[in-house]
């Protein structure tokens, strides 16, 4: 069976900038939860002799500090990490330490304090990291296929990111540092899949010349359709186990990478093919062009 992917490619786009605009009004207006790496804060990890629940912790910060204080598991239950934004680096943190020790038996693993300075030279390192990355790839797919491709797989890596920056902006979920490297990953991700059903578009699109560039695109999806189904929900299997078994530290890490994954599986397929036919490519473009008057030396 041929499924025709380009018939409601309208509706596609339409979908697609819906998306776009809604993310990009969400993060205008309503911004990201940036962790303690982006804001600055107190972190304090320790380690309890027994374990207990989180939320005996949170009623002894709970006399001390605000309600946006974040306390979670670090790998086992006995080892907790509590995350304080703003604050000193001396006087929050042994105040904390001095309340806990009263009513719990524990050994003081880690207590850092990460200044505002920092946090925003890692928040614009973090965002030139981003951006050096998709001019990179875009420079690469522009030399390993054609500037028309480049240009398609560029507004799909951009769709990605902008869309999963929505997701966390809407539903105001923790962004922190695993969160960007889940986004770096995504691009990735994202790269793959475009290369995968570019190469097989520029094949076909050399294999069968007498055929429009709808058509060839439509064989070329439906050639990739099983690779692009088993490698991404392969890799959603991995996620949702992370999701569900990785505990709280790694919770926000799993989300931006399913998010990504399915968000990325559509753009190879409409994002990408919508600008290459809205750009209208062809044979011409990819046809390997011959050297004229060639002297090779031999007589």
């Amino acid at each position: 069976m041929r499924i025709d992917f380009m018939r409601p490619r309208k509706i596609a786009s339409v979908l697609s900038v819906a998306l776009i605009v809604i993310s990009i009004l969400s993060l205008t207006f309503r911004g990201l939860d940036l962790g303690l790496d982006f804001t600055g804060g107190t972190l304090i990890e320790i380690k309890l002799t027994e374990s207990t629940d989180l939320e005996n912790i949170r009623q002894v910060l709970s006399s001390e500090l605000e309600d946006d204080f974040q306390v979670s598991y670090f790998g086992s239950d006995q080892d907790v990490l509590i995350k304080i934004p703003g604050g000193s680096e001396n006087n929050l943190s042994d105040s904390i330490v001095s309340s806990l020790k009263k009513v719990f038996d524990f050994d003081l693993r880690r207590k850092d304090f990460i200044g505002p300075q920092i946090g925003e030279e890692l928040r614009d390192q973090g965002g030139l990291g981003l951006l050096a990355a998709l001019l990179v790839m875009m420079v690469y797919i522009m030399f390993r296929f054609q500037f028309k491709f480049a240009i398609g797989a560029l507004a799909a890596l951009v769709h990605d990111i902008l869309i999963v920056l929505g997701f966390f902006s809407i539903f105001y979920i923790g962004f922190n540092l695993t969160v960007l490297a889940a986004l770096l990953a995504v691009i990735g991700y994202s790269l793959n899949d475009t290369i995968v059903v570019s190469d097989r578009i520029r094949e076909n699109f050399r294999k069968k010349r007498k055929e429009d560039n709808i058509s060839i695109i439509n064989r070329s999806l439906n050639q990739m359709l099983g690779r692009t189904l088993i490698t991404s929900l392969t890799t959603l299997l991995v996620l949702f186990a992370l999701l569900i078994l990785g505990g709280d530290f790694i919770q926000n890490f799993a989300i931006a990478l399913i998010c990504g994954v399915i968000v990325g599986t559509y753009s190879a397929i409409y994002v990408l093919c919508n600008n290459l036919i809205l750009m209208k490519l062809n044979f011409e473009d990819l046809a390997i062009k011959k050297r004229e008057n060639f002297d090779d030396g031999r007589p």
